[in-house]
């Protein structure tokens, strides 16, 4: 093949490994911070036609190209159900009290004779590099007459490995894992009752709220004393400096420029340099008696929006992560009892440092959350992180998000609550540069949010909120921050806190030569994970990982089994668990691997140029069709419903026929 010219920003795959040149959308990365669809099940790719590129995709306008980037607005993943819905007291092998009134079917036969055949999970042995990529020993339905039961005895339930028993019962898609028929011909549900002895402590998951606490919670009955005093101050302490809406203060407010006079200065100002006046019903609040963070040297994964869930930390974790948190949620919806939201604050044993992320735009709702929180998961939760950086115009724009930089005044508020009503659980922020482009402020905050307000640790993006994922990430402004915030610990004689960066990290070589030129603690990973999620590896061995084709099959069996365990092994569950995988392989699949490029390090904002892999299995996992994900889904989940379709959340990744114009 003749030398190839490969644009600027392409990767520099080697010459023998590329297909063609295309000229394809880059993707829309504001998904690591917080409608085009494949249509069918047709072939992996278009047929090409006389107006088409190399490689089968027609050429393109502009205007087209523009309408191919960003998200997919209104993506709708409904729950896909058994045709014959089967009782869920009756699956467990329990009595349905409502009997012939229940809506759903007692006749376990009848519905094991409508129920798809069962799948089959396949153990890490079975991978292999070439079509058909999973080698299956064992026949389905194996042991039942004539194979033509639903069950197949030689698959295996995660649920049921993990825990001695599975909670779908007879609902679960792998139910030949632990079912057996007696003589009398009756299909009976196995437990392992010495596995679940043994397993029950260590591989439940943590921080579940119960659906009365939601109930008190929803109605606005659940007792917040802390929030009540720490709410009421802030009103006297208006009340005492001055109206609210008096225009000095409403212009403090406005400016938002973090060395600026704030509302909160303005109202030590006026009463002494207290921050509650003489009388006022403060609620003591020692921050020496906080939980000290030591995480110097420590990985963290960032707080990461629909892939970042239970299972995928839990799969970092396992590659060497020390440090995860939740998926960011409203303080408004946990105060409005959101199942949604209060389902992010799951907790998965493995995670030995686990935090929640907290969004918001006021005391009233971020503190009340706060106290919520921290009563109801008291060792549950080791910090809350308050979003500062989130540039999605959803969040910027109720005040949320990256919108808090330019309230600095609202922002100590929040911080010096959320603190009173978390007891010593600690609280962090994680923040962008700035709002605006070439206005960076972040050197003027980050001093005072851990001498003057109590934060535990901070974590700065260096990027400001209009660049999103443009340009790259600015690591000398994260230094000259670093400094200021250790300058002003020094003036006061205060122990420095964590101070993590971010922004750009993909190898182990960045990771450490930002390290050290910066003067951080650590680099909180996102895109990075979500690309190569083996990446805390390659920081905890200094090294470069060329993984195998099969090492990163096993590594999304693991994940596919992480779901199982997480969303449940019945129908609605598997195709849960599917949805979420290829999600996060709509990620996987940009990660070029490394013996096929011409230097070393990637670099995460290189676009990689069409090429095949090593072998069939590297080159199927560098597809960016949505449907080949899918395809990969079937391996471990069995085949999608007829009814179920994966629309990617960016237009980029979309290869279906009609997004080709």
């Amino acid at each position: 093949m003749a030398d190839v010219v490969l644009p600027p920003g392409t990767a520099p795959v080697k010459t023998e490994f590329l297909l063609h040149n295309i000229n394809l959308p880059a993707a829309d990365d504001d998904a690591a911070e917080g409608s085009t669809s494949h249509a069918g099940r047709g072939p992996s790719r278009p047929d090409a036609d006389a107006d088409s590129a190399p490689g089968g995709r027609k050429k393109l306008t502009k205007e087209q190209k523009k309408a191919q980037r960003g998200a997919n607005k209104g993506r709708r993943f409904g729950k896909v159900r058994d045709e014959l819905e089967l009782c869920w007291r009756v699956a467990n092998g329990t009595i349905c009290e409502r009997g012939s009134e229940c809506r759903f079917t007692h006749d376990i036969d009848a519905y094991l004779a409508a129920k798809p055949r069962d799948i089959h999970f396949p153990p890490s042995g079975a991978l292999h590099e070439t079509q058909p990529f999973i080698l299956v020993d064992e026949p389905l339905g194996n042991g039942m007459e004539g194979g033509d039961s639903s069950l197949d005895f030689s698959t295996t339930c995660t649920c049921f490995n993990e825990t001695g028993e599975c909670r779908l019962g007879f609902k679960c898609r792998f139910l030949g894992a632990h079912a057996r028929r007696g003589d009398d011909g009756a299909i009976t549900l196995v437990v392992d009752e010495e596995k679940k002895s043994k397993v029950a402590l260590t591989t439940t998951e943590l921080n579940h709220i119960s659906p009365e606490t939601l109930k008190i919670i929803r109605t606005r009955k659940y007792s917040t004393p802390i929030t009540d005093a720490y709410l009421k101050d802030l009103e006297v302490v208006v009340n005492a400096g001055g109206d609210a809406d008096e225009p000095q203060v409403q212009e403090a407010e406005k400016e938002g420029d973090a060395g600026s006079d704030t509302v909160s200065d303005l109202i030590a100002q006026r009463t002494g340099g207290m921050l509650s006046p003489p009388g006022a019903s403060d609620v003591p609040m020692r921050f020496s008696e906080k939980k000290r963070l030591h995480w110097s040297g420590k990985t963290y994964l960032a707080p990461l929006t629909t892939v970042g869930n239970l299972p995928f930390r839990r799969l970092c974790v396992s590659l060497g992560a020390d440090i995860t948190c939740g998926e960011m949620g409203l303080a408004t919806s946990f105060l409005a009892a959101s199942r949604e939201e209060w389902s992010l604050v799951r907790r998965h044993p493995c995670e030995s440092i686990f935090g929640i992320q907290l969004a918001g735009n006021k005391p009233s709702t971020m503190v009340p959350t706060a106290e919520i929180l921290g009563k109801e998961f008291a060792g549950g939760i080791d910090f809350v992180d308050i979003n500062c950086g989130c540039p999605i115009d959803l969040v910027f724009r109720s005040g949320s998000g990256s919108a808090l930089l330019d309230t600095p005044g609202k922002l100590g508020k929040i911080i010096v609550g959320m603190n009173k009503a978390l007891g010593d659980i600690p609280v962090t922020v994680k923040l962008r540069t700035g709002v605006k482009d070439g206005r960076n402020t972040a050197h003027k905050l980050m001093p005072r949010l851990s001498t003057e307000w109590g934060t535990e640790c901070i974590t700065l993006h260096g990027r400001t909120r209009q660049q999103r994922y443009t340009k790259l990430a600015d690591w000398d402004y994260i230094r000259q921050c670093v400094e200021a915030v250790r300058a002003r610990e020094s003036e006061e004689g205060l122990s420095p806190v964590p101070i993590f960066g971010g922004g750009d990290c993909f190898s182990s070589q960045d990771y450490w030569e930002k390290t050290e030129g910066t003067g951080v603690d650590g680099i909180m990973i996102g895109r990075g994970a979500l690309i190569k999620p083996w990446i805390f590896t390659e920081i905890k061995e200094r090294r470069e990982w060329d993984i195998r084709s099969t090492e990163r099959l096993e590594l999304i069996r693991k994940l596919a089994e992480y779901g199982l365990s997480h969303f449940g092994t019945d129908t609605a569950g598997v195709n849960t668990a599917r949805r979420y995988l290829c999600e996060a392989l709509s990620f996987q699949y940009r990660y070029i691997p490394i013996g096929l490029l011409e230097r070393l390090p990637a670099q995460i904002n290189e676009r990689a140029p069409a090429f095949r892999g090593r072998d069939d299995l590297e080159t199927l996992l560098a597809s960016p069709d949505s449907r080949d994900w899918v395809r990969v889904s079937e391996m471990f989940l069995g085949p999608a419903p007829e009814t179920w379709s994966f629309t990617p959340k960016h237009k980029s990744n979309a290869y279906s026929v009609e997004s080709q114009g």
